[in-house]
C-alpha cells in the first residue's frame, strides 16, 4: 500500500510491524558488506590463468624485452587494445601502471603545479573549480577536495550531465577548469552519455584550459548482451575545435585483478606529450611484465569482450536479484525509486527525502554495511539526504538476498518515521 496515502493510524501500525521485523533482523547477528563495487571471488577466479604468465616468454610481440627499463608509453599492442575499446586509437593511447585513478590524480597535481598545455599560469595561481555531475563517483570528488578545488554540483541526467546547467556555469566563470564524468554506465546511476550530449559538452564556451576527465571505468562492464559503442570522443573534440579538451581514462581493474591491472590514458598528442614529460620525472616506465601478461591473457579487444561476457554471467543475476527485491518490498509503498542499469557496478537507490542517513544507520546497526550517506556527492553532502549507492557484486547471492531484504526493511521503517513526524 502507498505509504503516502495511509492514515496516521495505518502508518503507526505499519511502523510497529516494521519495528518488530527490524528487531528480528538485528538479532540475526549479520555481518554483510554492500559498501564498494568490488569484484566477487568468482569473478577474480576468471583471471586465475594470468598468474602463470608470462612465464619464460617475456618478450612482447614487437620484440620488447619486458624485463628491462623503458617504454614509458606502454606496450604498443596493449595501447592498440585500449585504443579499440575506447575508440581513441593506438597513437593517442598510453598503457600505464595499475591504477587509472592515480593517473587522474597526477594530472590534477601536474596542472596545479604547472598548468596544462593551454594554461596561461599554473592552476594553483588562483582559486579553481570543477563541475561534478551528481550523484557521482566519490573517489573523483576525493581528489579535488584534497587539493582545495571547489566542486560545483550539476545534475546527472539519464542522457548525461545537464548541459544547460554546465553552459550557464562555464559562461560566467573562467575559474572552472575541469569536470569529472563517467560517460558509460556512470557511478552510481548506470546512466550513459549520449552522442548529442557529448557533442554539446565539447562545444561549450569555457576557459581554454578547461578539461573533461572522461573516465571509462565501466565502458565494457555490460549487464546486457551488447554494450553501447564507445563514443569517439577525441575525434568529436577535434571536430568541435577543442582537440585538447578531453582526457580519457580506463583500466582493467574490474576486468582482471583489482589493484593489479593496467591503466590507460588517451588524449590529444599535445596532452600526451605534456603528460609524458611530467611523468618521466617519476618513472622510467610501467610494469611491462604485468602489461605482457595482460596482453597474453586478453589478446585483443575481442578477447576483452569475451572475458566480460563471463563476468556478466556471474553478476547480472545479482543485479536482477536486487531489482526484484526492491520492486517486491518497496514498489507498492512508493517510498523509493531506483535505477535499472544495463551495466556498471551499482544501483542508485533514492529513498524518501531526509531518510538516507537514517536508513544507512539502521542497516549498520543490523550488521549491513552500506556506503556512507552523501558519498555520491561532493563534500559527502547529499542536499536531499535521499541517495544510497547499492553495490551488488561482492557478496554471495545468499548474502545479497539477506542484505537487500534488510535494506528494504530499514528504508520502509525510516519512511514511516518521517511521515509520522510530518503528519
Amino acid at each position: 500500500m502507498n505509504f503516502h496515502s495511509m492514515s496516521v493510524e495505518e502508518l503507526r501500525n505499519t511502523r510497529n510491524d516494521l519495528q518488530k521485523r527490524y528487531e528480528t533482523l538485528c538479532a540475526a547477528g549479520l555481518k554483510l558488506d554492500l559498501t564498494r563495487g568490488k569484484p566477487g571471488a568468482d569473478q577474480l577466479d576468471l583471471s586465475a590463468p594470468m598468474l602463470s604468465l608470462p612465464g619464460e616468454n617475456y618478450t612482447s610481440p614487437n620484440g620488447t624485452d619486458c624485463r628491462n627499463y623503458g617504454g614509458v608509453s606502454g606496450l604498443p599492442e596493449l595501447r592498440e587494445l585500449f585504443g579499440e575499446l575506447f575508440a581513441t586509437g593506438t597513437d593517442r593511447t598510453l598503457a600505464l601502471g595499475n591504477a587509472s585513478l592515480q593517473v587522474m590524480h597526477d594530472i590534477v597535481v601536474f596542472s596545479l603545479l604547472h598548468g596544462n598545455v593551454d594554461s596561461a599560469r599554473p592552476w594553483s595561481a588562483e582559486p579553481i573549480k570543477f563541475l561534478c555531475p551528481v550523484p557521482g563517483y566519490d573517489r573523483h570528488f576525493g581528489i579535488t577536495e584534497l587539493y582545495g578545488i571547489e566542486m560545483i554540483n550539476v545534475p546527472m541526467n539519464p542522457n548525461g550531465p545537464d548541459v544547460e546547467a554546465c553552459a550557464a556555469l562555464l559562461a560566467d566563470d573562467p575559474s572552472i577548469k575541469g569536470m569529472w564524468l563517467v560517460p558509460t554506465y556512470s557511478n552510481p546511476t548506470g546512466y550513459t552519455v549520449t552522442d548529442d550530449v557529448a557533442r554539446r559538452l565539447l562545444a561549450l564556451d569555457a576557459a581554454p584550459d578547461f578539461r573533461i576527465f572522461w573516465d571509462n571505468a565501466y565502458a565494457v562492464h555490460t549487464l546486457v548482451e551488447n554494450a553501447p559503442a564507445p563514443l569517439p570522443i577525441l575525434d568529436l573534440a577535434a571536430e568541435a575545435g577543442h582537440p585538447d579538451r578531453v582526457y580519457v581514462f580506463g583500466s582493467t581493474s574490474k576486468i582482471t585483478f583489482a589493484g593489479a591491472g593496467v591503466a590507460a590514458f588517451a588524449s590529444s598528442k599535445a596532452n600526451l606529450d605534456w603528460y609524458v614529460e611530467h611523468i618521466s620525472a617519476a618513472t622510467i616506465g610501467p610494469d611491462k611484465l604485468n602489461q605482457l601478461r595482460h596482453l597474453q591473457f586478453l589478446v585483443d579487444a575481442d578477447g576483452v569482450r569475451a572475458h566480460m561476457a563471463r563476468h556478466r554471467d556471474i553478476i547480472a543475476p545479482k543485479f536482477q536479484l536486487v531489482l526484484d527485491i526492491l520492486d517486491d518490498r518497496l514498489g507498492d509503498a512508493k517510498i523509493a525509486s531506483w535505477t535499472t542499469p544495463e551495466g556498471g557496478y551499482f544501483i542508485s537507490l533514492d529513498v524518501v527525502d531526509g531518510t538516507a542517513a537514517r536508513t544507512i544507520e539502521l542497516a549498520k546497526n543490523a550488521g549491513i554495511a552500506l556506503t556512507a550517506a552523501g558519498s555520491a556527492f561532493p563534500y559527502k553532502t547529499d542536499p536531499h539526504d535521499r541517495n544510497i549507492r547499492i553495490a551488488p557484486t561482492f557478496p554471495t547471492t545468499d548474502e545479497l538476498r539477506t542484505a537487500m531484504d534488510g535494506v528494504a526493511t530499514c528504508a520502509l521503517l525510516s519512511a514511516t518515521e518521517v511521515l509520522l513526524d510530518s503528519a
